[in-house]
């Protein structure tokens, strides 16, 4: 038996051990996650002085394999794993990684990420909120919205402002914020299907040490760059990705219902397709790598894939795909997924920015025009003080 083969019996031995449902997604997610870890089976590429296995991407692939199709509970750790892990061993210091990733790797630790503004969706360049340096402390000033899981995060990755005299993208630094500071409120955002899963947070004269840094001061866009590439990974590559498993429910209810079995396939086939070009980004990612423009191809086909998904689970239920019996949670949640489906063109980046980008970057087209680009930040005229 290969070590490889060793491997593969190892991770399907795992996965055949019952998981415990504790009766709340997050309670049963981390408890997973801990055995996943302990187990060796945690950030499987990740390089093994800040607790990963510190393998390549075939252990990877094995591993994804064995747990394709499977109900695994691993996506409340898509921001704190696919995307704040690989920052950190991108941009991290070395106290900063071996302080926080071992214990992100094992669950302990649930980050957030503090991006998006009122002002500042698309264009994450545009943020306002501030950071102002006072001796070895910054003060955080400003509103962040849309950040999932804040509610439950120790940390949070937020990018802020602390140079208005230069252009946008160069007067930006990361910090990795507590979110149990004095001055940070967060609030829930109630969604179109009644769900909570976002948050708006707000930030008044909040203080923390300049060791919270993650970068340099002023080359936050660089990080955040990074973090984007990863968010599109997490969002966009299957394994522990939110596009992961959803043809499972719609190929369930066919067995049953019937349905365009062209349609069906195809759908199975694309979730393989993008199953297989994933994994090496997520290789990439997991071992401290930027993934590069090629996380946008994942994105965009993971956001594709989970609307297609949706739609034909609706359309094979035909009238009970939008009216159901009281207490028919099954039945429920279809339309549910659909409404929510929307949002997967959203999050990460919307569908047309990931085209842009590969437009940009990979094929070599025009950039976009920027009018806003080479200004002082403060000249912006949203930005500009009153009077």
């Amino acid at each position: 038996m290969t070590g490889l083969d060793a491997f593969r019996a190892r991770c399907r031995a795992f996965l055949a051990e019952p998981i415990e449902r504790l009766g709340d997604d997050w309670a049963t997610g981390v408890a997973f996650q801990r055995r996943l870890f302990d187990a060796g089976l945690a950030g499987i590429t990740v390089p093994e002085e800040y607790g990963g296995q510190g393998l390549g991407a075939d252990h990877l692939q094995v591993l994804d394999d064995e747990a394709t199709g499977l109900d695994i509970p691993v996506g409340v750790f898509t921001i704190t794993i696919g995307m704040c892990v690989p920052v950190l061993l991108q941009h991290g210091t070395e106290d900063q990684k071996r302080r926080h990733v071992a214990r992100m790797l094992r669950g302990d630790e649930i980050w957030c990420q503090l991006f998006s503004e009122p002002n500042a969706g698309s264009d994450v360049a545009a943020a306002q909120l501030r950071a102002v340096r006072d001796g070895d402390e910054w003060v955080l000033d400003g509103q962040k919205v849309w950040t999932s899981s804040a509610e439950r995060a120790r940390f949070g990755m937020c990018i802020a402002r602390t140079d208005v005299e230069v252009p946008k993208h160069r007067g930006l630094t990361m910090f990795a914020v507590p979110m149990d500071r004095p001055g940070v409120t967060i609030r829930p955002l109630v969604q179109a299907t009644g769900a909570t899963g976002f948050n708006e947070v707000f930030f008044d004269e909040v203080r923390i040490g300049d060791d919270a840094r993650i970068g340099d001061v002023g080359q936050g866009w660089a990080v955040t760059l990074s973090m984007l590439m990863n968010e599109r990974v997490s969002l966009g590559a299957s394994g522990s990705s939110l596009v992961s498993g959803r043809t499972v429910p719609v190929l369930e209810a066919a067995r049953s219902l019937g349905g365009d079995r062209q349609a069906l396939a195809d759908l199975h086939v694309h979730e393989e397709v993008l199953r297989h070009v994933a994994l090496r980004v997520r290789a990439a990612s997991e071992a401290g790598r930027e993934p590069g423009p090629v996380g946008s191809i994942a994105k965009l086909a993971g956001s594709d894939l989970v609307r297609r998904a949706a739609e034909e689970h609706v359309r094979l239920r035909g009238p009970t795909g939008v009216a159901w019996e009281p207490g028919d949670e099954g039945a429920e949640a279809v339309p549910r997924e659909l409404v929510a489906s929307l949002a997967m063109s959203i999050a990460g980046g919307t569908s047309e920015i990931q085209r842009t980008i590969l437009g940009e970057r990979v094929l070599g087209l025009p950039r976009e025009p920027q009018t806003d680009r080479d200004l002082p930040f403060r000249e912006v005229l949203q930005n500009r003080p009153p009077g």
